[in-house]
């Protein structure tokens, strides 16, 4: 009889060292996947930053061709305050969108004023302006691949239960502006 007793004690603690090493697995692999969305996180407020710095010089420039612009100036400043003040990703998005926004009746005023185009300085600086939305559309990509593959690890089971312990919640999608999907218009 106390063969089988060692024998059910034996099986029971296999069964906890199992259970308790898968637990540390799940529970690592949440904490990996967490840590590369806030590392894509950091890479699009990075590049946020760098077209945060670069538009003050942009609108320096233009201003000294389109003093009279100020309304747009005004949603620049508007725009750029209330990204520095985000505090989430929607709140991010939305200014984000903003800016956006400003920066496209930016352009408009640019067209108007040929000779701004020609401006060296115009030049170098839209040209990295335009390098800094390439950089931002490839690292919104990357945060929204992490935040996918970190939500689908929490929402399927077994990890959903280690998840739920952990207290981990989805993460926020870094999302398109209404009207994205539009093309704008251009005109020469």
């Amino acid at each position: 009889m106390k063969k089988s007793g060692n024998v059910t004690l034996i099986v029971v603690l296999a069964i906890v060292a199992v259970l308790g090493i898968g637990f540390v697995s799940v529970s690592n692999s949440i904490v990996r996947a967490e840590e590369e969305v806030n590392a894509s996180w950091a890479e699009v407020q990075n590049q946020l930053q760098r077209r945060y710095d670069l538009i003050p010089n942009l609108v320096e420039t233009v201003k000294g061709y389109a003093a009279h612009e100020e309304e747009v100036f005004t949603a620049i400043a508007d725009a750029r305050a209330k990204l520095g003040g985000a505090q989430s990703v929607t709140e991010t998005a939305e200014a984000v969108n903003a800016m956006e926004g400003a920066l496209s009746r930016l352009l408009v005023v640019v067209e108007n004023y040929p000779e701004l185009k020609a401006d060296a300085s115009f030049r170098d600086l839209t040209y990295e302006l335009a390098g800094t939305e390439n950089r931002i559309a490839v690292a919104r990509q990357r945060y929204n691949t992490s935040v996918q593959s970190y939500n689908v690890k929490i929402r399927t089971f077994p990890n959903s239960i280690v998840a739920g312990m952990r207290g981990a919640v989805p993460k926020d999608m870094f999302e398109a502006q209404a009207g994205a999907l539009v093309a704008p218009e251009v005109k020469f």
